[in-house]
């Protein structure tokens, strides 16, 4: 039986992340989000993550602004503006265990997604940083990703897929793409499959290279 991980990035929305969280009720799945900074400085925003907690999700860093993926970051505090800053609002709401997930532009993976300072605040702060293996772009096709979606679980063991609650990505096709899933046997977790987990509390579990800039 194929497993996958449901995650939602650059949330929280006002509009967009109660649904999301509606339609993972009623279906009894628990899923990943990694939230903005930007979006915890209101109470609306916090709001939501402590409705996401309650409900079992878990809550991760997704950075700050979600501009420039701190491997590109020319910045000498970007590691403080973006991991940090979003630290400083996120812990009283999920205070651990800690998780991160970088900004990959697009979904890409490679050297741009982290600077050796963000690693190094990353093992220090005892985070576990989390990645992918499946990027479906429903920020692309709000309709259409379930078919790349399913495509995907179907090649592999365990999915974790990248989708956002924001406007004009995952909402509309949602349920339907779980119905879907549970119709071809998925079972749906929160945990992440070991590859996706470079970083674990702190300890690296893998060959950083191809994650990190050179010399950055």
């Amino acid at each position: 039986m194929n497993l996958l991980t449901l995650s939602f990035d650059n949330g929280p929305d006002p509009e967009v992340t109660p649904r999301v969280l509606d339609v993972l009720a009623s279906h009894d799945i628990t899923a990943q989000f990694f939230v903005l900074g930007k979006h915890l400085v209101t109470e609306e925003g916090r709001r939501l993550v402590t409705r996401a907690r309650d409900a079992g999700h878990r809550i991760g860093n997704h950075s700050f602004t979600h501009a420039i993926p701190l491997g590109e970051d020319p910045r000498p505090d970007a590691v403080e503006a973006e991991i940090a800053a979003t630290d400083v609002l996120l812990a009283p709401l999920a205070p651990a265990p800690k998780w991160f997930r970088p900004f990959g532009g697009g979904g890409k993976l490679g050297p741009h997604l982290l600077s050796q300072r963000a690693v190094d605040h990353l093992v220090r702060h005892r985070y576990s940083c989390v990645l992918w293996n499946s990027v479906p772009g429903d920020w692309l096709d709000p309709r259409g990703w379930p078919e790349k979606a399913l495509a995907d679980c179907t090649a592999q063991p365990h999915t974790l897929m990248v989708l956002h609650d924001i406007p004009n990505a995952s909402l509309e096709a949602l349920d339907g793409f779980i119905r879907r899933a549970k119709d071809q046997g998925l079972r749906f977790t929160p945990e992440c499959p070991s590859d996706c987990v470079p970083i674990l509390e702190g300890r690296i579990t893998r060959d950083l290279a191809g994650l990190v800039a050179p010399g950055a």
